[in-house]
C-alpha cells in the first residue's frame, strides 16, 4: 500500500468494502450522514458496531486494489475487479466460463456463479425431465403436459386440446364447443365454422349452389348448416335484402363495425389491428395506420406526445437504430435517450451512445469525473471506491494532497 493514500475513519469493528473515498481524511460517525466535501461520496460499511457500542474500536480504512468477494478481473477486463462472477454470463463461477447461448426455446443466465436455466415463456417451453443437456424439452399441449409439467388430461373424453390462437390449452373443450384435431385452435363453434359446419371437415362451399355471386358476400354456416349467405369483413346488410349482398360498408360514422352503429363526437370509425371497425381515437389520441391492404388501412390510437413508436408523428420510431447502453423514450413529441443504469455519456457526445460504464471505471466512478485513488490502484466496484482497513503501523494519519 502506498504512503500516499486518502482513508475514512469509522466507528466500526468488521471490515466492509465498496466506499468512495474523500479527498481528505475525516472520520465519520456510524448511522451520521457525512459533510459535503464538494462532490465525494461516503457508505459506511455495515457491521455489528454501533453508537452504543463501547466496545467497538476505530478502525482506519485505506484505498485497496483488491477485489471484494465475487468480483475479480479477467484476461478481457478494462478495468481492475469489473467481473462480477455471480452474475456475468461470460465469466459465470470463474474467468471464461460462459453459459450457454440463449435459442428460442431457452436461456440460460448466470446466478450465483451458476448457469442456470430457463425456458421461454413467450413460446411457452418446459423441463419436464430435470436434465439440462436437453435443455427445455417439452412443449405444452400433450395429455402428460398439457399446460405444465405433469399437467395430465386422464379422461380420453377431454384430451388436451387448444382453445385459442394463442396457444392456451385445457383439458377438454369448453361447453357448446367441438374438438376437431388437426385444426388450430382445436375448440371450434360449429354453428359457424365455415370449415368444421356442424362437424369436423364439414367445408362449405363459398359459391354456394353455384349461382351468381352476392356482392360483399359468400355464402358459409350458419346455425350448423352451409349454404347460408355472410358478409364478407367489415361489409353488412344493412337493408335487410340478400339479393344485394352486403350492400353497406361498415367503416363509416353511420355504420361503424355494425348497421346504425354511430361513433360520438370526436371518434372516427377506423378498422383495427384485429381487422374490426370500431369508434376510435378520443381527444389527445392519433390513429396511426400499420399496414394497408385492399384500400383498407389497420391501425391503433396513439400518443404521439409521449409514444416511443410514434413520437411526433405517425411510424417516427425512436427505437430505430438504439444503441446498446442507453434506452429512447420520446417526450413532448421529440425523441430522447437515458443511460442504462451503470452507464454515461460524460463526453455528451451522442455519436458513442453512453460509453462510460460508471460501476467499473475508476475515473468515473459512480458519476463523470469521480476519481477513484489512482496512486495506490484503487478499483471500482459497483459505482463505488474500494476500501480496506489500513495495515497496522501505517502513517494512516498523514495525508497527501
Amino acid at each position: 500500500m502506498s504512503p500516499h493514500r486518502r482513508t475514512l475513519t469509522a466507528a466500526l469493528a468488521l471490515v466492509a468494502l465498496t466506499v468512495a473515498l474523500p479527498h481528505c481524511a475525516r472520520e465519520v460517525m456510524l448511522d451520521a450522514a457525512p459533510a459535503d466535501d464538494g462532490g465525494a461520496n461516503v457508505l459506511l460499511p455495515k457491521g455489528d458496531a454501533s453508537l452504543g457500542d463501547t466496545d467497538a474500536g476505530l478502525i482506519t480504512y485505506c484505498a485497496s486494489n483488491k477485489c471484494p468477494a465475487g468480483f475479480t478481473t479477467c484476461s478481457t477486463s478494462r478495468f481492475p475487479c469489473d467481473v462480477n462472477l455471480r452474475a456475468d454470463r461470460q465469466n459465470c463461477g470463474e474467468c471464461g466460463h460462459a453459459c450457454p447461448a440463449a435459442t428460442g426455446r431457452e436461456a440460460y443466465e448466470c446466478v450465483d456463479g451458476k448457469c442456470v436455466l430457463q425456458c421461454s415463456a413467450i413460446a411457452p417451453t418446459f423441463d419436464c425431465d430435470g436434465l439440462p443437456d436437453n435443455g427445455c424439452e417439452t412443449d405444452p399441449g400433450s395429455n402428460d403436459h398439457c399446460t405444465a409439467c405433469g399437467d395430465t388430461c386422464p379422461d380420453p373424453d377431454k384430451p388436451c386440446v387448444s382453445t385459442s390462437s394463442e396457444g392456451s390449452y385445457q383439458c377438454g373443450c369448453p361447453p357448446d364447443l367441438l374438438n376437431c384435431p388437426g385444426t388450430f385452435p382445436s375448440c371450434i363453434d360449429p354453428t359457424n365454422d365455415d370449415r368444421n359446419c356442424g362437424a369436423c371437415n364439414n367445408m362449405c362451399d363459398r359459391m354456394g349452389d353455384g349461382g351468381a355471386p352476392l356482392a360483399n358476400a359468400y355464402y358459409g354456416c350458419v346455425a350448423n348448416q352451409c349454404g347460408r349467405m355472410k358478409c364478407n369483413a367489415n361489409y353488412g346488410n344493412c337493408d335487410g335484402d340478400a339479393s344485394n349482398g352486403c350492400e353497406a360498408q361498415l367503416v363509416t360514422s353511420e355504420n361503424c363495425g355494425a348497421c346504425g352503429r354511430t361513433c360520438s363526437p370526436g371518434m372516427e370509425c377506423r378498422v383495427n389491428l384485429k381487422g374490426q371497425a370500431e369508434c376510435m381515437c378520443p381527444t389527445g389520441l392519433t390513429y396511426c395506420p400499420q399496414t394497408c391492404f385492399g384500400g383498407v388501412c389497420y391501425g391503433g390510437c396513439y400518443d404521439i406526445s409521449s409514444d416511443k413508436l410514434n413520437c411526433g408523428a405517425c411510424g417516427f420510431n425512436c427505437s430505430f437504430g438504439a444503441e446498446p447502453y442507453s434506452t429512447s423514450y420520446c417526450s413532448y413529441g421529440i425523441c430522447n435517450k437515458r443511460c442504462n443504469k451503470g452507464r454515461a455519456d460524460c463526453n455528451r457526445n451522442p455519436a458513442d451512445d453512453c460509453e462510460v460504464d460508471t460501476d467499473s471505471d475508476p475515473r468515473n466512478c459512480g458519476g463523470c469525473g469521480k476519481v477513484c485513488d489512482a496512486v495506490d490502484g484503487q478499483a471500482c466496484v459497483g459505482g463505488q471506491c474500494v476500501v480496506e482497513p489500513c495495515e497496522q503501523g501505517s502513517d494512516a494519519g498523514e495525508v497527501a494532497r
